[in-house]
C-alpha cells in the first residue's frame, strides 16, 4: 500500500493534470434558464447550490465575468463568526456558523474549517461594557460567548502583550469558542463542485452587459457570450452590485470601498486562534502555510481599486505590534485589496426589488465571507419562493422607507 501510495504521489506531480476529473463541467451558456445568478462568487455559488438541493431547481446557470472566488472570495481574511450584537443580524450569521459546521461533510469536500476561537479585546472601560453587553445578548439567542478576564486572555493567547504600561493595555475580550476560519477557495470550489453535481451551469469569463427589462420585469441578460433568457435574474456581485442594480434602472443605498490585508512570510505555529482589536483596529490569525493573515478596516474613499496603501501597512503593523511585539522582525509577503459593497446600516440587503423577477443580495461590508452559506441559503429561498425566509425578512430593501435599520456599524467588536 506504501509503494502504491508513493508510486501514485509521483504520478500525479508529474501528470501536469493530465486526465484529472474537472471539479465541476466547463458550461456554455444555454438560451435561457430558470435562474441566472449574477456573480460566481462564494455567495452566488451558495446559492446555486441550495437552488438545487433544497428547492429542486437545476435550470440554473452562474455568470462570472472571470474565474471562480476571484473576487472578495479569495480577497478576504478567511474569519468565521456569529457574534452580532443584534437578534435579526446574530440569527443570519449563526445559521451560516451551523452550515459550516457541517459543510464539508454536505459538499464532500474538505472546506478546511478551523473552529479555533475567535478572541474580541477590550482596552479601556467602555470596550468592557459594550463587551459584557454583546455576550449577554448573544446568551439571550443561544449563541456561545464568553468573558475573559486579562489573566485568562493570556492563558489563552499566550504570545499576546499583556503589560500594563503599553498605550492600550488589555482589560479582557470576549471568546467565541466554536468561531474560527475556514479555506476561502476551498469554499468556492466546494459549492461550484456540489452544484455542478446538481445540474447547474457554472460559465466563467462571462461578463453581464446589460439586464433587459419588458413590461416592469426581468426578461434576461446580456453578456459577453451573447443574450440569455432568464425567469429570474439574482445579483450577488458584492462591490459591483450596485453598477449591475442600475442596468435595471435600480438604485442602491450602497457605497464602495477597498478592504487591505496582508499575509506575512511563513514561520513556525506560533497562534492557534483569531485575535481582534477595535481599539488598535487589527486582526489576525495564522494560516495552515505559516502566514500571519492581518487585517483591519475599509478605506475612507469609494473606490473600485484592488491595490494596497503603504499608510494602511503602517497603521496595521504599528497596531499589530502594540498586541505582539515578537513579530516585530516579520516581513510583509504579499498585500491585496477586495471592493466590498456597504449599506448605511452596515447591514446586508437580500431581498426583492421593485422591478418582478429581479432579485439582490448586497451590501455585506466587510462581513461576507462568514456568511457564505447562510447567505445562499436564505436567498436561494428567496428566488424560489419569490418570499423572503425568516432569517432574511428583516434585510429588505424596503427598510431604508421604512427606517427599520439593523445598525452593526462596529457591533461586533471590530468592523470586519
Amino acid at each position: 500500500m506504501a509503494k502504491y501510495s508513493i508510486f501514485s504521489l509521483v504520478k500525479n506531480a508529474l501528470s501536469h493534470h493530465q486526465n484529472w476529473d474537472r471539479a465541476w463541467r466547463d458550461n456554455r451558456p444555454k438560451d435561457s434558464y430558470d435562474v441566472i445568478i449574477i456573480g460566481g462568487g462564494g455567495h452566488g455559488l451558495a446559492t446555486a447550490y441550495y437552488l438545487a438541493k433544497e428547492h429542486g431547481i437545476t435550470n440554473v446557470a452562474v455568470l462570472e465575468k472571470g474565474w471562480l472566488g476571484g473576487g472578495n472570495t479569495g480577497r478576504n481574511t478567511t474569519i468565521i463568526r456569529s457574534n452580532y450584537l443584534w437578534d435579526e443580524s446574530a440569527a443570519l450569521y449563526e445559521k451560516s456558523l451551523q452550515l459550516y459546521e457541517g459543510l464539508s461533510q454536505d459538499l464532500n469536500y474538505n472546506i478546511m474549517f478551523s473552529q479555533r476561537g475567535v478572541l474580541n479585546l477590550a482596552h479601556n472601560l467602555g470596550d468592557v461594557r459594550e463587551a459584557m453587553r454583546r455576550v449577554h445578548a448573544l446568551r439571550l439567542n443561544g449563541i456561545d460567548s464568553e468573558w475573559l478576564t486579562t489573566e485568562q486572555v493570556k492563558e489563552f493567547c499566550p504570545i499576546i502583550n499583556d503589560s500594563r504600561q503599553v498605550r492600550y493595555p488589555i482589560m479582557g475580550g470576549t471568546l467565541q469558542r466554536r468561531a474560527g476560519t475556514a479555506r476561502h477557495d476551498a469554499v468556492a470550489w466546494g459549492f461550484a463542485r456540489a452544484a455542478s453535481a446538481r445540474g447547474v451551469d457554472i460559465i466563467q469569463n462571462c461578463e453581464v452587459k446589460g439586464i433587459r427589462r419588458e413590461g416592469g420585469k426581468v426578461v434576461g441578460v446580456d453578456t459577453s457570450m451573447g443574450y440569455i433568457k432568464a425567469g429570474k435574474v439574482g445579483i450577488v456581485a458584492a462591490g459591483h452590485s450596485s453598477v449591475l442594480a442600475e442596468m435595471a434602472d435600480i438604485r442602491l443605498p450602497v457605497e464602495s470601498h477597498p478592504l487591505q490585508a496582508l499575509v506575512s512570510e511563513p514561520v513556525k505555529p506560533v497562534i492557534d486562534c483569531v485575535v481582534m482589536s477595535n481599539a488598535v483596529h487589527v486582526y489576525v490569525s495564522q494560516s495552515d502555510k505559516g502566514e500571519l493573515v492581518i487585517g483591519a478596516g475599509v478605506d475612507a474613499y469609494t473606490s473600485y481599486g484592488q491595490r494596497g496603501s503603504f499608510h494602511v501597512i503602517e497603521h496595521q503593523m504599528g497596531a499589530l505590534l502594540e498586541l505582539f511585539p515578537i513579530f516585530s522582525r516579520l516581513r510583509m509577503l504579499r498585500q491585496w485589496g477586495g471592493i466590498v459593497d456597504v449599506c448605511p446600516d452596515a447591514s446586508p440587503i437580500i431581498s426583492k426589488t421593485p422591478v418582478d423577477n429581479l432579485f439582490i443580495n448586497c451590501g455585506w461590508g466587510t462581513g461576507g465571507f462568514k456568511a457564505t452559506p447562510g447567505s445562499g441559503f436564505v436567498f436561494a429561498h428567496t428566488l424560489a419562493q419569490g418570499q423572503p425566509h425568516a432569517l432574511n425578512a428583516a434585510f429588505g430593501l424596503n427598510r431604508f422607507e421604512t427606517g427599520y435599520l439593523i445598525d452593526e456599524h462596529g457591533a461586533a467588536a471590530v468592523a470586519h
